[in-house]
C-alpha cells in the first residue's frame, strides 16, 4: 500500500523517479522490452573498469604520469563519485592497478603499476599500428551521411566506441587529404569526405548474407537429400516472441534491403522504407565499434547527418532480432545482436584484448581471500569479485557512472575537497577501523624463566595473518 501512495504521488507532483527501470512494461508498436540477463552483464563487468580508465585517463595526463593523491580529488565530479569517499581509499581497491609512493614528507603520490604501464604503452602502440583501420573506420562514417560531412564534435561522442586516440581531431583528421578534410562551418569544423571508394561501400550485413548464401550452394552440392528448408526467422537463445511480433518482424524482413550507403534523400519520414534504411545504418555504425556497441545517446547526435526518427529509441526496441536495448546504468546501451554468444564477443581485436588484460588487473582484490594465490584475478565470467576478506571491496558502487561517455575533462574544475588529509602516509584502518593487536605465538604461553622479559606485540590482520610494520 505504501509503495502505491508512492507511485501514486510521485505521478502527480511530477517528480522523476529514482528508479531507472519503468513501472509499466516498455512497448514499441506492439513489440515489448525483454529484459536479458547475459547483455546486462557485460555493463554490470565494466563498471569498476571503466572508473579505473577514467583515472588513468587523469593521470597520463600529467607529467611523468605521476600525480599527486590530493590532485585527485579535483576530478572528483568527472569521476561520478557522488559518495564522500577518500581518494587514498579508492586507489587501493586496485592495487594491481595503481600505486601509492611516498615523495617527501607527508606528500603522497599514484602512478600506475610497472604491469598496468606495460599495458598502456601496448594500447598506444596497437592504435598506431591500426590507424589505417581508424581511417576506413572514419570514411565509411562519412560515406553514410546525408552530405557527407559531419561535425567533429559529433565524432567525438563515438572515438571510444571506435578506438580512436584522444587527439584524433589534430593528427588523423589531417593526415590524410586524399579521404577527407577539415572544413570551418557555421556550427564549427567538420570532417568532409573527399574521395568515394565503391569498394567500401559494402555493408557488414551484405557481406554476411554473401557468406550464407555460400554455405547454402555447398550445402546443396551434397549428394544426401535434404528436405526443404522454409523462409522463418530465426531467433537467438532466449529470446521469446508472441505471434503477433513475430509477424511484424517477418513483414519487416520481407521489405527489400536499403543499404546504408545508398542515396535516401528520396525516403519519406515515417514509411517503413525509411526504418529499413535507418536499422541498416544503425547496424553498420555498430559493426564498426570496438565492442559492437554503444550508447542510445550517442547515436542521437547524429539524426541530422542520418534522418533518424526523434523515436529512435523506440526504433531499436521494434527489432529485438537485430538489436538489444539495456537499461542498465543511467544511460541506456544498444548491443549488436549477432556479434554476441552469451555476453561474449564472438570476434576480439587487439585493442579489446588489451583491454581484457585490464580488466584482469582491475579485479585483483587488495586482500586474497584465505588460502588463496595473490595473483588470482578475482571473479567468473560474470566479473564479480567473490571476495570474502571482509575489506569493503563489495561496497555499493552506485554512484560510480556507469557510462563511458568519453568526454574530455574540464581541467579547470575546482573541488573543495575538505575530506580527511590524503597526504598522510596511508594508514589500514580504512576497511574495518581497527586493528587488532595478538601476542605472538613466542610469548603467548607463559614461562616462568622470563617474566621480566618484556612481551613482544605483532600487529595481524582480523583473519590472524602477520601486517608489515609501517
Amino acid at each position: 500500500m505504501v509503495w502505491f501512495l508512492k507511485r501514486k504521488i510521485g505521478s502527480f507532483t511530477g517528480k522523476l523517479r529514482t528508479t531507472h527501470v519503468p513501472f509499466e512494461p516498455i512497448r514499441a508498436a506492439g513489440v515489448k522490452w525483454r529484459k536479458e540477463r547475459p547483455f546486462d552483464n557485460v555493463i554490470d563487468r565494466d563498471k569498476k573498469l571503466k572508473l579505473v580508465m577514467k583515472i588513468r585517463k587523469i593521470l597520463v595526463n600529467q607529467p611523468n604520469r605521476i600525480m599527486p593523491v590530493r590532485e585527485l580529488g579535483k576530478f572528483r565530479r568527472d569521476l561520478g563519485l557522488t559518495k564522500n569517499r577518500r581518494v587514498i581509499a579508492l586507489l587501493k581497491k586496485f592495487p594491481a592497478v595503481f600505486e601509492i609512493v611516498e615523495e617527501g614528507v607527508y606528500s603522497l603520490q599514484f602512478r600506475l603499476t610497472p604491469e598496468a604501464e606495460r599495458l598502456y604503452l601496448e594500447e598506444l602502440n596497437g592504435r598506431n599500428e591500426m590507424e589505417d583501420v581508424l581511417v576506413l573506420k572514419l570514411r565509411k562514417l562519412l560515406m553514410m551521411s546525408m552530405d557527407k560531412r559531419i561535425l567533429l564534435e559529433k565524432i567525438a561522442h563515438l572515438k571510444t566506441d571506435f578506438g580512436l586516440p584522444l587527439e584524433f581531431r589534430d593528427t588523423i583528421c589531417h593526415r590524410y587529404p586524399q579521404y577527407f578534410r577539415v572544413v570551418a562551418t557555421g556550427r564549427g569544423p567538420a570532417l568532409e569526405l573527399t574521395h568515394w571508394d565503391p569498394e567500401l561501400s559494402v555493408s557488414a550485413a551484405e557481406l554476411a548474407e554473401e557468406d550464407n548464401r555460400a554455405k547454402e550452394l555447398q550445402e546443396k552440392d551434397l549428394i544426401i537429400d535434404r528436405p526443404l528448408k522454409f523462409n522463418r526467422v530465426k531467433l537467438p537463445k532466449g529470446l521469446q516472441l508472441s505471434k503477433s511480433e513475430m509477424r511484424r518482424i517477418c513483414q519487416f524482413r520481407d521489405i527489400p534491403y536499403i543499404s546504408p550507403y545508398s542515396d535516401f534523400s528520396h525516403l519519406r519520414s515515417g514509411s517503413k522504407e525509411k526504418e529499413k534504411h535507418a536499422c541498416g545504418v544503425v547496424h553498420e555504425i555498430l559493426s564498426l565499434t570496438v565492442e559492437k556497441r554503444t550508447l542510445v545517446d550517442h547515436l542521437t547526435h547524429f539524426r541530422e547527418e542520418f534522418r533518424f526518427s526523434q523515436q529512435l529509441r523506440g526504433m531499436l526496441i521494434r527489432h529485438p532480432d537485430l538489436f538489444y536495448v539495456s537499461l542498465k546504468g543511467e544511460r541506456d546501451s544498444i548491443f549488436l545482436r549477432d556479434a554476441y554468444s552469451d555476453s561474449h564477443l564472438v570476434e576480439q581485436d587487439r585493442l579489446l584484448n588489451i583491454k581484457e588484460k585490464l580488466r584482469s588487473l582491475v579485479m585483483v582484490p587488495r586482500f586474497p581471500r584465505r588460502g588463496a594465490p595473490r595473483t588470482e584475478a578475482a571473479g567468473g565470467e560474470d566479473g564479480t569479485s567473490g571476495q570474502e576478506d571482509g575489506s569493503d571491496e563489495a561496497d555499493d558502487w552506485s554512484d560510480v557512472d556507469s557510462d563511458m561517455s568519453g568526454d574530455d575533462l574540464d581541467d579547470d574544475y575546482e573541488d573543495d575537497w575538505d575530506d580527511e588529509d590524503d597526504d598522510t602516509p596511508p594508514d589500514f584502518d580504512d576497511d574495518d577501523g581497527t586493528v587488532k593487536i595478538h601476542l605472538s605465538k613466542s610469548t603467548s604461553q607463559p614461562d616462568t624463566a622470563t617474566n621480566n622479559i618484556e612481551k613482544v606485540l605483532t600487529p595481524v590482520f582480523p583473519d590472524g595473518r602477520p601486517r608489515d610494520r609501517w
